[in-house]
């Protein structure tokens, strides 16, 4: 009641002074409220992408937790696939090995079922590594043994050896080729002379180690390549000309496997300029945290 019986009173500046004074404030508040809102909107938004990142890495950072307190391998991971990725490496291996992939299944199958390559290697990586919970599993040396049963190779190479789970992989399927009448021999190519130790037994009766530098090796090295794989210094720049040192050793229709083609385009490369194809297998590690590596392939053009 006293603002409305003075109000006529009050002069016409003060009035508009009062008048910006309001709107100001009610701007003000409309402007914290706009301002709220944005933030909530934001946090929404946000929170919305966070589950969506979740929804693909939550699963594989729990993995991760769970294998920090575990006393398992610090590298050379081991790791099954992933059933579905089991079937896309069979038609890898189908197309790469020119078999079918009924066949390329029952290679996969037949390394899974090795119960006394199992025993042999478990035993060995137990007595080799310090840790005390490592369980051995292939990984996509399922798609070598494969390959190696698929083609047949009579001179097998890999470069870069370590232990030697792989060495004795590949040798199990050279036992199987011999005793389906079909020989050849594994060497294993390492600068580290006590690499290759697990090779022993009956897969020390099919393959053998050679130590040194690889592409020193390869300038020696007496007889045509079959299946060629690659695994050692794993730089673009050693690969490229580890392949360049193999190139003239190469037997027809022999097939080059590289084991870093998930980050270089060495092998691909090397494909194009020897007038091969090239394919590319991506592993989906099953129950591990590692996002996987891969098979590259450079195999003949058949028509």
């Amino acid at each position: 009641m006293l603002l409305d019986l003075i109000k006529p009173f009050v002069p016409k500046p003060i009035k508009s002074a009062i008048r910006r004074r309001r709107q100001e404030r009610r701007d003000a508040r409309l402007r914290q409220t706009a301002l709220e809102q944005a933030e909530r909107e934001e946090r929404e938004r946000l929170a919305a992408r966070r589950k969506i990142a979740d929804y693909y890495f939550a699963k594989k950072l729990q993995m991760v937790e769970e294998w920090i307190v575990r006393d398992t391998e610090n590298s050379n991971f081991y790791y099954d696939l992933t059933d579905l990725n089991k079937h896309q490496l069979a038609h890898f291996v189908s197309v790469v090995g020119n078999v079918t992939v009924e066949d390329a299944v029952g290679y996969i199958g037949e390394l899974a079922a090795d119960q006394p390559l199992f025993s042999h290697l478990q035993a060995g990586v137990t007595a080799s590594y310090p840790q005390k919970e490592i369980v051995v599993a292939y990984g996509r040396r399922l798609g070598w043994y494969a390959l190696a049963r698929a083609l047949k190779p009579k001179v097998l190479v890999e470069t870069g050896v370590d232990h030697g789970v792989g060495a004795c992989v590949l040798c199990a399927a050279l036992l199987r080729n011999f005793a389906e009448g079909r020989p050849g021999r594994y060497f294993g190519l390492d600068l580290n002379p006590s690499a290759g130790r697990l090779l022993t037994g009956p897969y020390a009766t099919v393959g053998e180690m050679i130590y040194g530098d690889s592409i020193e090796s390869l300038g020696k090295f007496p007889h045509a390549i079959d299946l060629f794989i690659n695994d050692s210094d794993h730089s673009e720049d050693f690969e490229s000309r580890e392949y360049e040192a193999m190139a003239p050793l190469l037997a027809p229709g022999a097939t080059v496997l590289g084991d870093n083609s998930h980050t270089t385009d060495a092998l691909g490369r090397f494909a194009r300029s020897h007038g091969m194809n090239f394919l590319f297998f991506r592993e989906q590690p099953k129950a591990h945290w590692y996002f996987g590596a891969g098979i590259g392939a450079a195999y003949p053009a058949r028509r």
